[in-house]
């Protein structure tokens, strides 16, 4: 909808001018020169500036000033100096358009090569999750709380490993390029250490090892760990700080609590409960929804909170990342307008054999 909204405001100014120009020759030419809306005509060329070509804006101040002169000599305005001054004026503000032309078109080639640095950052540190692995579904969703942005401080991967799969979601303390750097350095070290570390919370100690040599104490990286073992039907999850994942079961969905929730990635230094995984049942047909805050601390125009235990009933379509799109939509529905924080939401559905047959 967006983009189609895009389209339609282009398609408005870009036959804004001539209508403009189109416009002041018919008032002219009804009304008579002593209306005075002949250096009116300027408009045109000042209107192509805001979204034409240097080359366009200046084509239309050629036919601006052509339609000026042929007005002018109508009108018999060139006998006094109100043809001159016209004149002069779209000429000048045609001066302007192709110079102010000049320098948007600038800004956007380098806010295009901004876009695809940061297309490139995204898929360095934010990969693109496979859509299944074995009997499980995969989805994602994120946005970004900074305008135009493509990646913040909210972070998730997933890594087979020899011990199962395993999924990690954080949250960086913070915004901007500090965030998506600490990011990247939890990310990396997770991408390593899950493939050696045969315990998740010989893996939890990798991450706040590295966390708390990038981050000198003065941030913090919530974050939940998970591993799923098929085999024992089962999902052992680890928490620092980070909001519960929900269990979404053919029965309900409900909140996969932490018997303690132990304090975030880079605050090692300091005391706290000790890191406690827990174990939760996971069957066919079970799913698992991790998320960051930015989702369950969207408000809506009263200042309540999105109620997300209520609305996991959009997880139950048949197509997982349709189901995740669904949510994000209703997410920013809530808010009615953008998010004021990153939002990130990972979906992972243990397929039953039923619809694995489908």
């Amino acid at each position: 909808m967006a983009d189609a909204e895009r389209q339609v405001g282009y398609t408005v100014l870009a036959w804004l001018p001539a209508v403009v120009m189109a416009a002041v020759v018919a008032v002219d030419l009804t009304a008579g020169p002593g209306v005075g809306f002949l250096p009116l005509v300027s408009l045109g060329p000042a209107f192509a500036g805001l979204i034409g070509t240097w080359r366009r804006t200046a084509a239309t101040g050629a036919a601006a000033l052509l339609l000026c002169a042929g007005l002018g000599a109508y009108d018999g305005l060139f006998e006094t100096r109100r043809g001159y001054t016209a004149m002069g004026s779209v000429a000048g503000v045609t001066g302007a358009g192709v110079a102010a032309a000049v320098m948007r078109v600038g800004r956007e080639e380098q806010l295009a090569g901004v876009r695809t640095i940061a297309e490139v950052a995204q898929r360095v540190l934010l990969r693109p999750l496979p859509q299944r692995v074995g009997p499980l579904e995969l989805a994602v969703s994120y946005d970004s709380a900074v305008a135009e942005a493509r990646i913040g401080g909210d972070l998730y991967e997933v890594v087979e490993s020899p011990f199962g799969l395993r999924v990690l979601i954080g949250d960086v303390q913070g915004k901007g390029l500090a965030a998506v750097e600490a990011a990247a350095v939890v990310l990396g070290a997770f991408r390593e250490a899950a493939y050696d570390e045969a315990e998740l919370t010989a893996l939890d100690a990798r991450l706040e090892r590295s966390a708390s040599r990038a981050l000198d104490g003065e941030k913090f990286v919530t974050a939940v760990l998970a591993e799923i073992r098929l085999e024992d039907k089962e999902i052992v999850l680890l928490n620092r700080g980070h909001p519960a994942p929900v269990l979404v079961r053919p029965e309900g969905a409900v909140f996969a609590d932490p018997p303690v929730y132990c304090l975030p990635l880079g605050l090692g230094l300091h005391k706290g409960p000790q890191v406690q995984p827990h174990r939760v049942p996971f069957r066919p047909g079970d799913q698992l929804l991790l998320y960051t805050d930015g989702v369950t601390e969207a408000r809506d125009g009263g200042g309540a909170f999105y109620p997300l235990g209520e609305r996991a009933e959009l997880l139950r379509g048949s197509d997982a990342g349709a189901c995740v799109g669904a949510l994000r939509a209703d997410v920013i529905r809530h808010a009615a307008g953008p998010l004021h924080d990153d939002a990130a939401m990972l979906l992972v559905r243990y397929r039953s054999q039923l619809a694995e047959g489908g």
